[in-house]
């Protein structure tokens, strides 16, 4: 994995707003209406080619695909990939996942404005009815073809895959098959680590993706206790290693956000009260949500607690939910603060998280999201400057 050895790198959390053309057969694809699907195979392998280069050309050294590839969301693509699983329409408005949680409940006649402004777009439930495999080869070599192709034309560092984390493949499922909710989850890893040795074998770095790390906690207390929320998330975490045993850690990413969703957020768990288990994970990075005003003071908890040797830290430095494009100097005191607790080389400059929760859904504009890669870029030269000289 590389480092910033000479400057500060960039990335970011790696999905992002997919153009026009392409939404056209994602549309269609999840209405279940008819598409030409040669068309829509050279669409795609165009189109990350286009986004790579475009990432290439405003200042990001470690890019992704953009997650182009995935039908449904960043956690949702993972039904076209595993056997054992259909989808039933919501029937009960109060058993949508997205109705839950405490910063709902606390402010439950803003959730009910904007809601009705911009509806939940979960409308059917996930439900584990037979044994689950892993049956995505077939498009995970597709989207690694595609991105190794892009890749030929642009000069970058490295480059990265986003995958769901076990504990944040499909969230709120539904079980009926396994005799428990632990030997569903336990099914699930073993299956992903078919998907997550496919691209560490093609040279690709990993990155695995886990809001619902951290939200579980907004879900699950009350009425549980702390110690239950933190009982489940040490056993997240002995699946997520389980799931990636035999995978060098430094060919590994571990993304933690607190969720996408334009909330108040009030009911988060602190970083402090779980960044042990967070490191437990064997990954080499740690790409950590750190731009928002509800957690970016958490930057000092890297003062009490230090970073694994050989281990690297990816703050988010630029805000994926909000139209306001930061400022590179205020990039840059984001970035040099945290490299004066943990080493300029232990530093990686980045997202809080993707700029698109899935194929359909966007936080910002698509020019906005280019120029917050230019910010962040700038941002990192003038990190650069003043860490390097």
């Amino acid at each position: 994995m590389k480092r910033s050895t000479d400057r500060i790198l960039t990335t970011h959390v790696g999905s992002l707003i997919r153009p026009e053309p392409l939404k056209e057969f994602i549309r269609a694809k999840q209405g279940g209406k008819p598409f030409d699907f040669d068309a829509y195979t050279k669409c795609l392998t165009s189109s990350v080619a286009e986004v790579v280069r475009h990432q290439a050309e405003v200042g990001i050294d470690i890019p992704s695909d953009g997650e182009f590839g995935k039908g449904i969301s960043w956690s949702q693509y993972a039904l076209d990939r595993l056997s054992g699983f259909e989808r039933r329409p919501v029937t009960n408005r109060d058993s949508n996942p997205f109705n839950r949680g405490a910063d709902r409940t606390k402010f439950a006649a803003f959730y009910a404005e904007m809601d009705a402004m911009d509806p939940p777009n979960t409308t059917t439930d996930s439900i584990c009815v037979g044994p689950i495999a892993y049956t995505g080869q077939e498009e995970t070599q597709r989207d690694i073809d595609n991105f190794k192709a892009a890749l030929k034309g642009v000069n970058v560092s490295e480059a990265f895959l986003p995958v769901a984390a076990i504990s944040s493949v499909i969230p709120d499922r539904k079980n009926e098959y396994y005799k428990t909710e632990d030997d569903c989850s336990a099914a699930i890893a073993e299956a992903m680590r078919t998907e997550y040795k496919m691209i560490a074998d093609a040279g690709i770095v990993v990155q695995l993706d886990d809001a619902r790390a951290a939200v579980t906690y907004d879900r699950m207390v009350p009425p549980a206790s702390f110690e239950d929320y933190m009982k489940w998330l040490g056993r997240m975490v002995d699946l997520i290693n389980h799931s990636i045993e035999g995978i060098p850690e430094d060919r590994i990413r571990y993304h933690v956000c607190w969720g996408s969703w334009p909330g108040p957020h009030t009911s988060d768990v602190a970083l402090e009260k779980i960044v042990h288990e967070i490191l437990r994970v064997k990954a080499g990075a740690l790409v950590i949500e750190g731009a928002n005003p509800r957690h970016e003071h958490e930057w000092k908890v890297w003062e009490k607690v230090k970073l694994p040797a050989g281990r690297i830290l990816v703050p988010g430095v630029i805000s994926h939910a909000t139209n306001v494009v930061e400022h590179p100097e205020l990039v840059a005191e984001r970035v040099t603060r945290l490299a004066k607790l943990v080493g300029r080389e232990n530093v990686i400059a980045g997202t809080d998280c993707g700029f698109a929760q899935g194929p359909l859904l966007r936080r910002v504009h698509p020019t906005i999201m280019w120029a917050k890669f230019e910010a962040l870029a700038a941002g990192a030269k003038i990190a650069t400057k003043q860490l390097w000289g």
